[in-house]
């Protein structure tokens, strides 16, 4: 096993499986969006979402640019741009009870994801982690941290990975989050209270729980669920949950 420190990692038996890194974070009803924001969700198309995409406490008039097509039930939307269904907090019920739920439950999955303590890796390249091969276990950088060159999550498909981030996450044009050994993306949150950016071309894996905005520019790319407190920002960006 590669590893980055010689921390030892918790241990979790599921099974016959033996899972390295700390508890999942349960993102709950969360789990149902591959996009889910507080403030609005804007894109410059054209985007390509596959997954739910929902706003709330905001009105449809949060999502912008989605050239959205009202259902006949009126309880969600559809655009060319997402494979699944839009959803805002100003549509036919049951739909505002159900986002208010969701966005309860991505606020319990930060509290939960940033609240965990002993960390196994401590600011870790002092915030610059491209180039650095990322194995199980619990991250904590009281700073900024940036992706500079392609960084590497590696492990198998039961191991888990909570990245938290104090300041902001941005991963440079053309670089990578590389995954590598069988790690699964929804295994991996990163938790940041800071504004998280991917510049052109970049690419992401991973959960993220923004406590601010996400912004994703031309031609980004993220394997992940996009959860933001405040706002999502596609500028013709791929997400995929």
């Amino acid at each position: 096993m590669i590893s980055t420190s010689s921390t030892l990692y918790f241990l979790t038996v599921l099974g016959s499986v033996v899972a390295l890194g700390p508890a999942a974070v349960n993102l709950r009803t969360a789990a149902n969006y591959a996009i889910l924001a507080k403030a609005g969700v804007s894109t410059l198309p054209p985007s390509v979402i596959t997954g739910n995409v929902a706003v709330s406490p905001i009105s449809a008039l949060g999502l912008t640019n989605f050239s959205l097509a009202l259902d006949g039930t009126g309880q969600f939307s559809t655009s060319t741009q997402v494979i699944g269904k839009v959803f805002a907090a100003s549509y036919a019920p049951t739909t505002p009870a159900t986002l208010s739920v969701a966005v309860g439950d991505m606020g319990t999955a930060f509290t939960d994801a940033t609240g965990r303590v002993s960390p196994n890796f401590m600011n870790l390249g002092s915030g610059a982690i491209g180039g650095l091969v990322l194995t199980p276990g619990l991250y904590k950088w009281t700073s900024a941290v940036t992706i500079g060159s392609n960084v590497t999550i590696i492990g198998g498909a039961a191991d888990t990975w909570i990245f938290q981030v104090t300041g902001t996450l941005s991963i440079g044009a053309g670089q990578k989050v590389v995954l590598a050994g069988g790690a699964l993306s929804s295994n991996i949150v990163w938790v940041v209270t800071g504004a998280v950016s991917a510049a052109a071309g970049a690419h992401l894996e991973g959960v993220i729980l923004g406590q601010t905005s996400i912004t994703l520019l031309t031609g980004a790319t993220a394997n992940s669920r996009l959860l933001a407190q405040t706002s999502v920002v596609l500028q013709k960006a791929t997400v995929t949950n």
